[in-house]
């Protein structure tokens, strides 16, 4: 009998692929969780029945996620990330040998120990000492925290349910209040098309609590829109200009980002320049 796992969103778009095998269906505290097999994009995880990530695409958003805030920030000794489960963008964090302390807080503890143990092809060097693991409610721990960072990583879900706190003024400004004078925050703010009003909403609430927040944008083709967007965020410094040493040294072994496709990532269609006005 042919499987099939389908994401449907809003109930206007629907994307399905075909399994070739479940490796691991569970229901957490806060969750359901699925990774199974798929072609062509190899071993993939949704939560709630919408696609996280899959071994074959995954490096178009998490590179995208942390490169232009790390190639460039003046210090990136110290990182944060809330939520990425899936380690992909600590991974590509801890790829810098500056980087000293990277701690990343998730909420579902279970939906780390399932890609630890069925996503093994996405390297995450969960064992590195840089990184420390705390599995707690992001906002609860930048509210509750007095710790300062040099960068600010969110990888978070879309803002439904109990992610929604992520995307809002207060969680945004406790961010803001926890960097470094030069440091530099980058979340994704969803997809600037399918989702057009609630990308604006995002980055209009982004511009509101930081001096300086722009928009940018690269595709992920595992997501039903096929493009996502991402914010870049700062205390009132530009976009940094790229740390060429970090440049020579990420750039070698990156999948999709490079120097170029991070120049055009900024560049605005006039969709989205209409759409923040």
């Amino acid at each position: 009998m042919t499987m099939w796992f389908d994401e449907t969103f809003e109930d206007r778009v629907r994307l399905g692929f075909r399994v070739e095998s479940y490796v691991y269906r569970s229901k957490s505290e806060f969750q359901a969780i699925d990774i199974f097999d798929t072609q062509p994009f190899g071993r993939t995880l949704a939560l709630d029945s919408v696609y996280q990530t899959s071994v074959q695409d995954e490096y178009f958003y998490h590179e995208m996620l942390v490169h232009p805030a790390l190639i460039g920030a003046p210090s990136i000794r110290k990182v944060l990330v809330i939520g990425g489960g899936d380690g992909g963008s600590v991974r590509e964090v801890l790829r810098y040998p500056e980087v000293q302390q990277c701690t990343m807080v998730e909420l579902d503890r279970q939906v780390v120990k399932a890609c630890q143990d069925h996503l093994e092809e996405m390297n995450v060097p969960w064992d590195d000492p840089r990184l420390t693991l705390r599995f707690e409610d992001g906002n609860s721990f930048i509210a509750n925290n007095q710790e300062k960072y040099d960068v600010i990583v969110v990888d978070g879900p879309d803002p439904v349910g109990p992610a929604e706190v992520l995307y809002t003024s207060k969680f945004y400004a406790a961010c803001r209040d926890h960097l470094n004078p030069e440091g530099v925050f980058t979340a994704q703010v969803e997809a600037p098309q399918l989702m057009a009003a609630e990308f604006a909403r995002i980055v209009k609430t982004l511009r509101a609590e930081f001096p300086m927040a722009v928009p940018y944008f690269g595709p992920v083709p595992l997501y039903v829109c096929g493009s996502w967007s991402y914010c870049y965020a700062t205390l009132g410094q530009p976009v940094y200009e790229p740390n060429e040493e970090r440049v020579a040294h990420i750039e070698p072994h990156s999948r999709y980002w490079n120097l170029d496709i991070q120049r055009a990532a900024f560049a605005q269609s006039n969709h989205v320049r209409r759409l923040l006005g």
